[in-house]
């Protein structure tokens, strides 16, 4: 199949997955309150429990999951995973009571996997002169659909109620399985007699020194989001002065950094290919830890948003980036593999993100809290800098001899 079809029929997939997911999870507390009847001095204990239960499940299945699409089928992990939220979704839709909530958000944990199996497949099928345009798309495509879930999400929730957004997000993804299973055509591999048995528990990556690097940076990269998520509509009030329409108002907030990555995220990857990816990382990064600091300067909520959406054109690098590096620093045996490690590493950083945050949020302002999200990047930088392969690399990042 040709590979501009495959990215084209991929990064479809890839809204519409990001799109099911973000235009429910915002509204999950709603849901908890108007549909489950749970107390509202219960529902933060609640919303806590069911958002963190499938953060942790799916980060423990993540390699699991990744090494079976390795030895098995990724384009059948893919179906495997598309599938099962799909149904995971529509028991969403007719739950009852919180405590049939968290078993569904259980059981989607076990279900998770489906982004890693995407990138997996592209990463595997895309030219190697194209695999940081590809990552690119992809990330953009992710992002657009971080972006138009919440509207979609918020709009539906208010003409049809919570319920029915579960079920069609649910139909979303199983129209996604559907494409994948007939239009995306995997290559048959050939059998390799001095490749080693694959373990579905097997972290030997980890002794690459790029990959090492690359998995903490994930997770460090994704604990930086997730660290202002439970102040964010408390900061949009207080530069507002006021709590009027503060959902509306800091959905549109949290969105335009997704509208500035898609704008970004292609370009990136362009760049990527043309200066090499670890070039690319460490000026977003920079980028990103720069302007994470400079937005809190602002005392209107105007000159905040405006500062995040300059932040979101250097943050749209990163993680295109990241893919990149852990493409050129494994076999085409390993996508799966270290696809789902750094899937682990990130859902790490989710589960530590919101943790800090509401640590932080107790003994500091907003404003050091948001400052922080920008700043602990900074560290990070130097120590990818500092550890840096010594040796040359040509343009795409692909090290002439094996990174150490």
């Amino acid at each position: 199949m040709n590979w501009k079809i495959s990215l084209g029929i991929l990064t479809t997939c890839t809204i519409l997955m990001s799109m099911s997911y973000t235009m429910l999870i915002p509204f999950l507390p709603m849901y908890l309150i108007q549909d489950l009847g749970v107390a509202k001095a219960d529902v933060d204990m609640w919303s806590g429990l069911i958002f963190s239960i499938t953060f942790l499940i799916s980060g423990i299945m993540a390699p699991i999951w990744g090494a079976l699409a390795d030895k098995k089928s990724r384009k059948l992990m893919a179906l495997r995973a598309g599938f099962c939220l799909a149904i995971t979704y529509f028991l969403g839709g007719i739950v009852t009571n919180p405590w049939e909530l968290f078993g569904v958000r259980f059981i989607q944990g076990l279900s998770a996997g489906l982004w890693p199996a995407l990138l997996a497949i592209i990463s595997a099928s895309s030219p190697k002169l194209k695999l940081g345009f590809c990552l690119g798309v992809m990330q953009g495509g992710m992002t657009a659909g971080g972006v138009l879930g919440p509207l979609f999400g918020g709009l539906l929730a208010d003409q049809f109620g919570m319920r029915a957004s579960f079920f069609i997000a649910g139909g979303a993804l199983f129209i996604i399985s559907c494409v994948i299973l007939f239009y995306i055509k995997e290559e048959p591999r050939k059998p390799n007699p001095n490749a080693k048995p694959v373990k579905v528990w097997d972290f030997s990556l980890l002794k690459i020194p790029a990959v090492k690097r690359m998995l903490i940076c994930a997770g460090i990269v994704q604990m930086s989001i997730l660290l202002t998520q439970p102040i964010m509509p408390l900061y949009v009030a207080e530069l507002q002065g006021s709590m009027d329409k503060i959902v509306l108002v800091s959905g549109i907030v949290f969105s335009i950094v997704g509208v500035s990555g898609v704008i970004a995220s292609p370009i990136w990857g362009i760049l990527g290919q043309n200066w090499g990816y670890r070039q690319v990382l460490y000026l977003a990064l920079f980028g990103s830890a720069v302007f994470g600091i400079v937005q809190v300067i602002p005392s209107s909520l105007e000159g905040f948003t405006i500062w995040r959406f300059i932040g979101g054109l250097t943050f749209a690098g990163i993680f295109p980036a990241i893919n990149a590096v852990l493409t050129i620093s494994t076999s085409p045996a390993d996508k799966g593999r270290v696809f789902g490690l750094s899937y682990l590493a990130q859902q790490i950083g989710s589960v530590m993100g919101p943790i800090f945050g509401g640590m932080l949020a107790a003994a500091f302002s907003y404003k050091i809290i948001i400052g922080a999200s920008g700043a602990i990047l900074l560290p990070l930088v130097f120590y990818l800098w500092i550890n840096r392969p010594k040796e040359k690399v040509m343009a795409t990042g692909t090290p002439l001899e094996k990174d150490h």
